[in-house]
């Protein structure tokens, strides 16, 4: 088989699992689930910004993994989602989410002609509060409420938006059955 096959299959097998992150419902709490802080070195990402309900985004990834294999762009990672907004103020047609995937440095070279709402950029290293989404926990406002607990009661700020690294890939459309991380970069308050 052709390397341009096996890139082929690779991005199409890449696309069908980004395809999946649809839904948002059922119940379950952070109760058990670990709080740490991770310091996360400098990344390169290929993103758009997208508008709607989250329940929709399969289309939106799917063009971006679409975009990435035309422009010889390969991922690096997991997909991760940055919320620029709050669904619990905004409704679902007007949420933004910024949709990323990790990749190589060399991807900078097409940044600023991708698009209107589509770009490459370097993202800073920096200091996150981490929180584990396990499979089946769906409770977003027990999970945010503990994480940003947390960060207070440990002396840190929130000095951006919320985003999540998805890990794992149901294969079901079952959003309640991906694992993935919730990240909010934090600094630390000084004591004086």
């Amino acid at each position: 088989m052709s390397k341009a096959k096996v890139r082929f299959i690779l991005l199409l097998a890449m696309v069908l699992m980004a395809i999946v992150v649809v839904g948002i419902c059922a119940e379950q709490t952070t109760d058990k689930s670990k709080i740490t802080i991770r310091q996360l070195g400098p990344q390169t990402v290929l993103y758009s910004i997208y508008r709607g309900d989250y329940s929709k985004v399969g289309p939106a990834i799917g063009k971006l993994y679409a975009l990435a294999g035309k422009s010889g762009i390969y991922p690096r990672g997991s997909l991760s989602f940055v919320y620029l907004n709050n669904p619990r103020y905004i409704s679902g047609e007007h949420l933004l989410t910024e949709i990323r995937i990790p990749v190589g440095e060399d991807a900078l070279k097409l940044a600023g002609t991708l698009g209107e709402m589509t770009d490459v950029k370097t993202m800073p290293a920096m200091e996150m509060a981490v929180v584990e989404k396990s499979m089946g926990q769906m409770d977003y406002g027990a999970i945010y409420n503990s994480l940003y607990n947390w960060i207070a009661k440990q002396g840190y700020v929130a000095t951006d938006n919320a985003s999540e690294v998805f890990l794992t890939n149901a294969m079901t459309g079952d959003y309640a059955q991906m694992k993935s991380e919730i990240m909010v970069p934090v600094n630390k308050l000084s004591s004086d």
